[in-house]
């Protein structure tokens, strides 16, 4: 079997500021593609526990019309960033589709921040719980790092200056803005539905109960949802630590990355063959949108 621990000394080797990029590649695309890909995806659920974000997520009609295209929209952008580097070519052409659709509709900068954070922390959050090993510093560091500089790129201000001080912003931003909400339950729903339509029909009621029983107090509260019975997430976290130590002892480390090969997406087969970053993203906003949510056009200079 292949050094399971070879990426690792890589990442030991390597610095977590100056090669923030190539870190969170190995981490993200060669150790836990599969772990970073579920993170981010309860990291984005978790994000519409905040009013004002799935407020303007139901008024746009994204969630109702095409949620698909929606995760993979937001999935291989940022992979597309992560696997090329932000500055890179193809790096620039996705953040230009992010930030464009971004760019529609009255975000404030705390809220993009937050967003920002769960990029960050869930990821490091599902690992340290469910990997095949903990995290090393280096990528803990680098994350932020990496995200930092994407951020920055993103237009978004007021970022925190440490990986401590991003993390607090998150935990205390949670504290005051998780409460519960109408648009909160109807995306929430939504996405529950996204997660459960990946299955087939008979097993899509057991989905929609495992997912409850992975979702923390705050969660359930802003989402005016009922605990699963406590057995649900018993068994599912075991099944994770099962996992885990399958891939630890089983498996060879990975020596192809992952990062931006999503063959397996649903609104765009086969990508990225046939397909640049500017073909993805959402359709402009529809005409019955509240104008309360739409960005005021830039005066003319």
């Amino acid at each position: 079997m292949r050094d399971r621990y070879r990426w690792l000394r890589e990442i030991e080797r390597l610095d977590p500021v100056r090669d923030h990029q190539e870190i969170y590649r190995i981490s993200a695309g060669l150790e836990f593609p599969w772990d970073y890909t579920r993170a981010l995806e309860f990291g984005l659920f978790r994000t519409y526990c905040v009013p004002s974000i799935s407020a303007l997520l139901s008024a746009t009609g994204e969630f109702r019309v095409r949620p698909q295209q929606r995760y993979d929209d937001t999935a291989i952008l940022m992979a597309e960033i992560a696997a090329h580097g932000y500055d890179s070519p193809r790096g620039r052409e996705a953040l230009r589709v992010v930030n464009r659709a971004h760019g529609r509709y009255a975000i404030s900068n705390d809220d993009m921040l937050y967003v920002l954070s769960t990029f960050v922390y869930d990821p490091i959050t599902w690992v340290d719980r469910y990997g095949w090993r903990r995290l090393h510093s280096h990528e803990r560091l680098a994350a932020y790092h990496y995200y930092r500089e994407v951020g920055t790129r993103m237009g978004i201000r007021d970022i925190p200056d440490s990986y401590a001080s991003f993390k607090s912003f998150k935990e205390g931003y949670e504290s005051r803005r998780f409460v519960f909400a109408e648009s909160n339950r109807e995306i929430g729903a939504y996405t529950v539905g996204l997660f459960a339509a990946w299955f087939p029909g008979f097993l899509r009621p057991a989905v929609r109960l495992a997912v409850r029983g992975m979702l923390d107090p705050p969660m359930l509260r802003a989402f005016g949802l009922r605990p699963a019975p406590a057995v649900v997430g018993l068994l599912g976290r075991a099944g994770l630590r099962a996992r885990a130590r399958t891939v630890r002892w089983c498996l060879p480390a990975r020596t192809v990355p992952v990062l931006a090969v999503a063959p397996a997406n649903r609104t765009y087969p086969g990508y990225p063959s046939g397909y640049r970053p500017s073909d993805l993203g959402a359709p402009p906003p529809p005409a019955d949108i509240p104008t309360h949510c739409l960005r005021p056009p830039r005066p003319d200079l």
